[in-house]
């Protein structure tokens, strides 16, 4: 193969081909060839309008130079057939146009576009050897500095700490069916002896993840995730998955083998941790929280606020008859009580708290709705209790009616709380802007990302994570089970909320 005297190719082949070097792709039409090995290609679509923008693809030649290709809608139906990822290919004539600004996923200035005359075909016993790979490493720092930025994205390698809140070192067991309803995985890794962060992997990066780390005999620890989006959430950096994200594990790939070396020779690394970035749970303002809703976010999240209580919402029941079992709402039968989840008749109905109430922050208004523990942490009393004390004091009256919202709840007016809220997918949907509240946090108590770093201690370590997951979901009388998610989109919930006067 010959340079040209400039120094520069194309060059020319054995077979009289010209031949071009990724480093001297520039922008405009080429008539020329491209060889390389196809790492990797994804759909690109607006998630705004929905649309199919076309197949993105990574690419690398001979001297291990990385370029992006892309293939516009109206040329998949010729060219995708053939594509196969780690394969090798020839491209005779194609056009370079400028690389995005945003989510670019490899460093060249140009983006190797098909046009209306490419050939593209197999590389056959091709003697030249062609990297199987390249990646972009970056460090907690560099990821923390590009945090939000919508640039490059990076891959991350690290150990893996907790999956799904369940910690490595145990057996951590994936629960397909909820993590294809929830659509993602959340992972806290480590890199090195950096702090810990959350990854989440989304769509087909979670069920990919899922399939490599249900066929590994023992636990793997070792995690690669390529071309990940950093995101701030309440002050704390998270990592997530992008269309064009790949996950590798334990001997995959060489970084993974590396890393599994090292972690081998420093197995402090693995039962250290930094409590504070595991055990954080994100502070968002009102304000805040409607936004990570109207961003478009698809995921379900807990965050924690701190609002003042304006008011109760007057129209609404503060409280739904549950079933004793299950605490689902129980549904009125011919002569009793049925529970269309237990399958049972004849049931103890239970009164359980969907009480709304109007807060607010110096950010935004809202309406929170305070389900099971929640209402009790907020009154310091069960939602039966006070349901029986006002027909005991009513006697025969008003047996028929609901019993009004309770001093309990209206002495609670004006008053300041850290709230533990969930955004669940009817917000994210947009059926309801009423956000649940699961836990009531007092706010004289510490916060949790007071902890230390030491010792890794599997206990301390999950109690203080399930403040994310399941401290924050310890009312566990969900919306949907109350049917106050549905009930909530209903109503216009700031428009109907009117004072109700003490004593009233």
């Amino acid at each position: 193969m010959a340079i040209k005297p400039n120094g520069k190719s194309p060059v020319t082949s054995d077979h009289d081909d010209k031949i071009m070097l990724f480093r001297d792709v520039t922008p405009g039409p080429h008539e020329t060839q491209l060889r390389f090995r196809l790492i990797h290609f994804w759909e690109a679509w607006n998630p705004l309008k929905k649309t199919l923008i076309g197949i993105e693809m990574l690419l690398i030649d001979e001297q291990g130079s990385v370029i992006q290709g892309f293939l516009s809608p109206s040329r998949i139906e010729r060219h995708l057939s053939k594509m196969k990822p780690g394969s090798l290919y020839k491209l005779n004539n194609f056009y370079g146009s400028s690389n995005k600004t945003m989510y670019r996923v490899s460093d060249h200035a140009v983006t190797v576009s098909f046009s209306w005359n490419s050939e593209l075909s197999v590389l056959e016993d091709s003697p030249t050897h062609f990297d199987e790979d390249r990646f972009r490493f970056h460090s907690f720092e560099e990821f923390q500095a590009g945090c939000d930025s919508k640039g490059d994205l990076y891959d991350v390698l690290g150990h893996m700490k907790l999956v799904n809140g369940q910690c490595v070192t145990g057996t951590p067991v994936l629960d397909e069916v909820e993590i294809a309803r929830a659509r993602h995985v959340l992972v806290h890794v480590q890199s090195y002896d950096g702090p810990v962060v959350k990854l989440y992997l989304w769509d087909q990066a979670a069920r990919d993840f899922c399939k490599k780390f249900k066929s590994y005999e023992r636990t793997p620890t070792v995690l690669l995730v390529t071309t990940v989006n950093t995101k701030s959430l309440g002050g704390t950096l998270a990592l997530t998955t992008m269309s064009s994200s790949r996950v590798f594990m334990e001997c995959d790939v060489q970084p993974t083998v590396d890393y599994f070396s090292w972690l081998g020779s420093n197995p402090q690394s693995a039962e250290l941790v930094n409590a504070e970035v595991v055990t954080k749970r994100e502070t968002l303002t009102i304000g805040e929280i409607f936004s990570y809703i109207r961003d478009g976010s698809n995921k379900e999240a807990f965050f924690e606020c701190t609002a003042t209580i304006d008011d109760v919402v007057h129209g609404s029941t503060w409280y739904y008859i549950s079933c004793s079992g299950c605490h689902t709402k129980a549904t009125k039968g011919p002569t009793s009580l049925m529970c269309s989840k237990c399958g049972k008749v004849n049931i103890s109905g239970v009164p359980q708290y969907r009480a709304q109430i109007s807060v607010y922050d110096n950010s935004e208004q809202a309406v929170f709705v305070l389900l099971g523990d929640a209402g009790f942490e907020l009154t310091g009393k069960h939602a039966a209790e006070l349901v029986s004390s006002y027909f005991e004091s009513n006697g025969d009256q008003g047996v028929t009616q609901e019993a009004p919202f309770p001093e309990a709840l209206i002495s609670t007016i004006g008053q300041k709380h850290n709230f533990c809220v969930k955004v669940t997918q009817h917000n994210l949907d947009g059926k309801s802007r009423s956000l649940t509240v699961t836990k009531i946090l007092p706010m004289e108590s510490p916060p949790v990302t007071e902890a230390s770093g030491g010792n890794y201690n599997p206990t301390t370590l999950e109690d203080g994570f399930e403040t994310g997951t399941k401290v924050c979901g310890a009312s566990k009388i969900s919306v949907d089970s109350a049917e106050g998610s549905k009930n909530n989109g209903d109503i216009d919930e700031m428009g109907k909320a009117k004072r109700l006067k003490r004593g009233v």
